[in-house]
């Protein structure tokens, strides 16, 4: 069996390989339902081995690891900022992600309120009282810290699993000293 032990990342878009040729009859869809089977029961396990707070971390890491390879894979970080989230509320949109709205954006201060509706990670998800998006928390924070070249903290605030019926973010741009 083939072990990879290391203490850092070395994901890269090309990882990903090329699906169109992997998948000729498939395709490069994946059902929500595929995706959340393995989100979900990952989750578990993650808890179960390293708690609750050590999973939402990895989650987030994970998260932020895959924003910022979107966005620089996908993306066009040289447009002004009312391009780049539009260009980015398509993006989401056509790959079925979610439904992205921003609705305060401070960039003097860096802070951005966003809301994904129909988001792949919980929309529809059984009402459990708490926010469960920490892989989207990161991906949005890698989207922006991709883009802007800052730092960023995204906090989940509202959730379809909290009884909200869209997904709000709180993001903005760390100071580092």
């Amino acid at each position: 069996m083939f072990k990879e032990d290391r203490n850092h990342t070395t994901f890269q878009w090309k990882d990903l390989g090329d699906i169109e040729e992997g998948r000729p009859n498939l395709g490069v869809t994946v059902p929500v339902l595929a995706y959340r089977l393995m989100q979900y029961t990952l989750r578990d396990v993650l808890i179960s081995e390293v708690g609750a707070d050590r999973a939402n971390d990895i989650f987030i890491k994970s998260g932020r690891l895959a924003g910022a390879q979107f966005c620089e894979n996908i993306l066009n970080r040289e447009l002004g900022f009312s391009e780049f989230i539009a260009q980015l509320q398509r993006v989401l949109k056509e790959q079925a992600i979610g439904i992205l709205r921003v609705e305060e954006a401070d960039l003097e201060k860096m802070r951005f309120t966003v809301t994904v509706a129909e988001d792949l990670d919980c929309s529809g998800l059984p009402f459990t009282d708490e926010v469960v998006c920490h892989y989207d928390e990161g991906f949005i924070a890698g989207i922006f810290e991709a883009y802007t070249g800052k730092p960023f903290s995204v906090r989940e605030t509202d959730c379809w699993a909290s009884g909200a019926r869209v997904c709000r973010f709180d993001a903005h741009a760390i100071t580092v000293n």
